[in-house]
Parts: C-alpha cells; structure tokens; sequence
C-alpha cells in the first residue's frame, strides 16, 4: 500500500488541491490526515468536503475540536483564537458534526498509528528528541512502531535509540525492520520550516519508505482569501514566508 500522508491543511485549498495534484501523479492508494484541516485560512468547508470526497482516512486536530465546539480557544494565541471563531461561524452543521466525530487516533490497517500531536494527547508538540522519546514509550502501550504525527508544521523524522530519541535526515528514508520510527509529514497549508512550499510523504508500506515531496502553490490566491475574509493580515503575510 502506498499511503498519502498529510497533516495541518488548515483551510488552504489552494496548498490543498497542489498536493492532490501532485499525489495523483506520484500515485497512491490512500489519503491519511493528520488532524487540522480547518483553522487560519479562508476554505475550510471545501477542504473538508474534498477530503471527504477523497475518502482520506482522518484524525482529530486541535483546531478541529475548538471549531467543532468541543473545547474553546482560550489556550491559543490571538490570531489563532480568531481564526477558530471565523472558522466556526462559516462551518456547514454537516462539517461541523464532521470535525466532531474524528478520532484522536487511528490505527491504520494495523501498518501505522495516525495521531495530530502526542500519542496521547491532541494539544501537545513533539518538538525534539526528549518529546519524540516519551511517545516511543506511548507507543510501545499502543503496540506500534510506526506512527505519523504533525501540529508543528516541521518536517521530521525521529528513529528510537536505547531508549531515547534521534532525528533521521534524507528525504527518502527507509523504515529498517525492528526499528521504530516517529514521522512528521510537514503542513500542507502553513508550513512553518523556512520553505513556504507544501510538505507531505508517501509511506510505501511493501518497501518500507517514506519519501518526502515539496510542492508550490498558489500562495497569493490564499494569502488574498484571507483578506478578503477580514483574517488577520499576519496569516497572509506568513504563508509567504513559511513560517
């Protein structure tokens, strides 16, 4: 099987219909989001109708649960915090009860663990190696050694090494047998690592490999929507700066 692994769409269907594009030529058998589809920028109920038209396999995201009203946004920033509220007064109710229903987690024909961001907990990042070696832990309780995670919006790859953690560089990186592994696909609608380009992989299940793709979009499309909208100006502004 050849999973199409994305994370953090964000509203971006500009960044949203690039990788589409691009993963129908590279070829896939199943899209897996991992959480955040909505938040920060202007098409959240497209994105989600065209996920949902793509039958991707998803999870919940922290963006996704304050929109669906599940919890409220007073732990995030001002931008975000505004965003969310937009985001909520824009939904459809069928996308709403959509958000509302996804799972936290999600075991992927027992190939992979599909979480937003720790294995245990929606809100918190994997930032580095002491984070990505606590779930190495979480993962052994979930009995799996592959797990895709996003919410920070950074591509990464951390293997486990006696008992903790190290990143794995390369963007082909081979999944070694008995190795346990911890793979951030990067964000398709706000990248946040320097490169404003959307970042997803492809995890080839039968040759055990993830293979990373950069793709361009249409970021003066997006960044007007936002305007357009009454968003704050920042979030146009960064999308062009990725970050």
């Amino acid at each position: 099987m050849r999973y199409a692994v994305i994370s953090d769409v964000h509203s971006n269907l500009e960044a949203l219909t690039a990788f589409l594009t691009k993963a129908d030529r590279a070829g896939y058998d199943r899209i897996v989001c991992l959480g955040d589809i909505v938040g920060y920028n202007a098409n959240p109920n497209e994105c989600i109708e065209l996920l949902r038209e793509r039958e991707a396999l998803c999870v919940m995201g922290n963006h996704d649960s304050r929109a669906a009203g599940l919890e409220d946004e007073s732990a995030f920033n001002f931008h975000a915090a505004l965003a969310i509220q937009w985001t909520r007064g824009a939904l459809k109710e069928e996308n709403r009860e959509f958000l509302g229903n996804l799972p936290r987690a999600l075991q992927v024909n027992r190939k992979f663990l599909a979480v937003h961001g720790w294995v245990n907990d929606t809100d918190l990042y994997i930032l580095g190696p002491r984070d990505a070696a606590e779930n190495f832990k979480l993962m052994k309780d979930a009995r799996t050694r592959v797990c895709f995670f996003g919410h920070t919006h950074v591509p990464a790859v951390f293997t486990e090494v006696e008992g903790g953690a190290e990143l794995v560089d390369g963007e082909q990186v081979r999944l070694l047998k008995g190795a346990s592994y911890l793979i951030n696909p990067g964000s398709i609608g706000q990248p946040r690592d320097r490169d404003p380009r959307l970042s997803f992989v492809i995890y080839d299940t039968k040759k055990s490999q993830v293979k990373y793709y950069r793709v361009e979009y249409d970021i003066s499309a997006t960044a007007g929507k936002i305007l357009a909208a009454g968003l704050p100006d920042r979030l146009a502004e960064r999308l062009k700066l990725g970050w």
